[in-house]
């Protein structure tokens, strides 16, 4: 086990080193006026169909845009990548010092709402091996062999209109199409930093984060007092209402961090 000083430095040292990338993945998915460099699909015609706006669609690009930069980074740094075997496996990559420490970083995007808050995004399951830290299961590595884990996000804008995706461009028609997102925001933060007390979007069990966009750059979700051994804590014995119902409670213990605090008798 690496004893807990010694965890916070490694954790700051490859934080800082992957943050000297950024201006690096910003060139990279953004033109000089803050557009998007992707403006869409083409075939071997010469066919050039535009993309959808969904945000699965935009991520899968981003992801795909961002990958020999990441790749360059690991190289630069001596760093050895090792890539998740399935699309629902944790983390989307992990990063290994020439002395075994690993780090897990997670790609992950989401668009603004307005000038302050963005859509927000989901940092993982709280269930399953994040429970079980010794659980090969949808994880690369056991979540208790990771010194660290790390979110790259971008925030962007959506445009305004939407391109018509039945209208078919040729390549000199190129700098007609609207690109369909732009202005991009990178930032990299430690998991527990980002994260809000209660689940992200949807059915699945998957931690939420925060969603102002000040919170999300410079790390300052609510756990960040609290520290990351609470955050571990609530989540992995937070519960849903099925989840409750499932071992014959009537009531989750809490639901936010209000009533986690007041469940802890844990003192501000």
């Amino acid at each position: 086990m690496i004893k807990a000083d010694e965890r916070e430095k490694l954790k700051k040292h490859f934080r800082d080193k992957l943050l000297k990338y950024i201006e690096l993945f910003n060139s990279t998915v953004s033109s000089p006026n803050g557009d998007w460099v992707v403006k869409g699909f083409i075939d071997i015609a010469k066919n050039i169909y535009t993309i959808s706006i969904d945000t699965k669609v935009v991520s899968k690009i981003m992801e795909l845009l961002l990958f020999p930069k990441i790749c360059r980074f690991a190289e630069e740094n001596s760093l050895k990548m090792v890539l998740c075997k399935e699309q629902n496996f944790y983390p989307d990559i992990t990063f290994v010092d020439d002395k075994n420490h690993k780090f897990a970083l997670d790609l992950k995007s989401t668009y603004r709402k307005n000038d302050r808050e963005v859509n927000g995004m989901t940092l993982g399951a709280f269930t399953g091996y994040f429970r079980n830290r010794s659980s090969k299961k949808n994880i690369t590595f056991p979540y208790e062999q990771y010194a660290g884990h790390f979110v790259l996000g971008v925030i962007y804008s959506r445009a305004e209109q939407a391109s018509d995706e039945r209208k078919i461009y040729r390549l000199n028609e190129l700098q007609n199409i609207t690109s369909v997102v732009r202005d991009f925001c990178f930032f990299v933060q430690e998991k527990y930093k980002i994260a809000q007390g209660r689940p992200g979007s949807g059915n699945t069990k998957n931690i939420g984060s925060v969603t102002k966009i000040d919170e999300l750059v410079q790390g300052k979700g609510p756990f960040v007092t609290l520290g990351e051994d609470v955050f571990d804590d609530y989540w992995m014995y937070y519960l849903t209402k099925d989840m409750a119902r499932a071992v014959d409670l009537k009531n989750a213990p809490y639901r936010n961090l209000k009533e986690y605090e007041q469940y802890k008798k844990l003192k501000r």
